[in-house]
């Protein structure tokens, strides 16, 4: 690392946030370099609630294994059935990989625990106000110096306001309980669209304890529309997935700020990862998937860019680095989302979903991962269009 700033800074990478961008970026330095001096700060202690689906893909667990902590899961049960439905339009099936549903309570806690393992220091510290030139974080714990920062404090992120400035952005609003299991939500995750502005839709993730995740969210109208109320949102809830609101418990809701086609990360010593960057799957508002990656990406960045004595350049070799893992989807995912606006849309992907395996795994891999739009899924939304078009026509509709 760089002499200069073993020596002027109180840490070499300081990562604001400690939830899951938060603690895979600071793994992520410290894998690249044991020795640094990273400082993890977060305005809450662990472990705490934090609203979300709770759902763990796959590639989540791939990612962690990069760092040493995919071993975060082994003691809750993985589950492979999936449930779509629309009205009356309907698939299920086993996705190609397992899944898991951990509380945040205990995922958060325990990345934090491996972050600190590996020789990450934890602070409570609530950031107020943060400086580029040089780097100054400030709050409660006073000023704090860094080499570089890592800003992974979510969707109200405190980081990307000071880098970026306030901008309009697409925003999905959710709430999240947990109820009793069922028999018609054992062993499987549950998504059932609604009729509100599209993507709204339900869910209910079985946490393999008794215990299953339910929520509702829909997309947030533009400027000057009125936000759906807490009690609109459960009784949505209630409605698609029936017992669910009347039954759960332990309501938080969140907000959920969209990805679009293209993700920018300023030039400099500060890097964004997560919620903090924007990095939430529009068509179905998953997040820890991007958050994992992305930290881990941001902190082997800032690893390198203090080793190098380059801080500067470290916010363009991330925004580089993104892009060349996620580009690609991020475009694919913008527009999926702005197709399923649409309910005909939505209908007919859940019928060729039906009908072929392999448009299935597309649209898990879409909403879950890192996937993108094949010619499966092109094939099979074009067919069941034009099927549906011509049984309307039948009908006389």
């Amino acid at each position: 690392m760089s002499a200069s700033t073993t020596a002027s800074t109180d840490a070499d990478v300081i990562v604001v946030g400690a939830g899951p961008a938060g603690s895979a970026a600071a793994l992520g330095a410290l894998t690249e370099d044991p020795t640094l001096r990273v400082l993890l700060l977060d305005r809450s202690d662990f472990p705490r609630d934090k609203s979300c689906g709770d759902g763990i893909a796959p590639h989540v667990l791939t990612a962690l294994a990069t760092v040493g902590a995919a071993d975060v899961v082994d003691d809750w049960a993985p589950i492979t059935r999936l449930e779509l439905s629309h009205g009356d339009v309907r698939v299920e099936g086993d996705m190609a990989r397992e899944v898991h549903v951990v509380p945040r309570s205990v995922l958060d806690a325990r990345l934090v625990e491996r972050a600190v393992a590996a020789g990450a220091q934890l602070r409570r510290h609530r950031v107020t106000s943060l400086a580029t030139d040089p780097v100054v974080v400030s709050g409660a714990l006073g000023d704090l110096t860094a080499g570089v920062v890592v800003g992974a404090d979510g969707a109200h992120s405190l980081v990307r306001e000071r880098l970026l400035g306030r901008r309009r952005e697409s925003r999905a609003l959710a709430i999240r309980g947990y109820a009793p299991v069922t028999p018609q939500t054992r062993g499987r995750q549950v998504i059932r669209y609604g009729s509100r502005r599209q993507p709204s839709y339900a869910w209910a993730f079985d946490r393999g304890d008794g215990l299953v995740n339910v929520g509702y969210g829909e997309l947030l109208p533009g400027e000057g529309g009125s936000p759906p109320s807490r009690r609109l949102l459960l009784d949505q809830l209630e409605e698609l997935v029936p017992g669910a609101a009347t039954s759960g418990a332990d309501w938080i809701g969140h907000h959920l700020p969209l990805s679009t086609w293209r993700w920018d990360q300023p030039d400099g010593p500060v890097l964004l990862a997560g919620d903090a960057a924007r990095l939430v799957n529009p068509m179905t508002g998953e997040g820890i998937y991007y958050a994992v990656a992305t930290g881990i990406l941001a902190g082997r960045t800032a690893a390198r860019a203090v080793r190098l004595g380059r801080t500067a350049d470290a916010g363009a070799v991330h925004r580089t680095e993104v892009r060349r893992l996620l580009g690609s989807h991020f475009r694919h995912t913008w527009l999926a989302a702005r197709l399923s606006q649409s309910s005909r849309v939505v209908d007919a992907g859940i019928t060729a979903a039906a009908h072929d395996r392999r448009v299935f795994d597309t649209l898990v891999e879409l909403g879950l991962g890192d996937g993108r739009i094949d010619r499966h899924l092109v094939r099979g939304l074009a067919g069941a269009l034009t099927s549906r078009g011509a049984s309307a026509r039948t009908r006389g509709e």
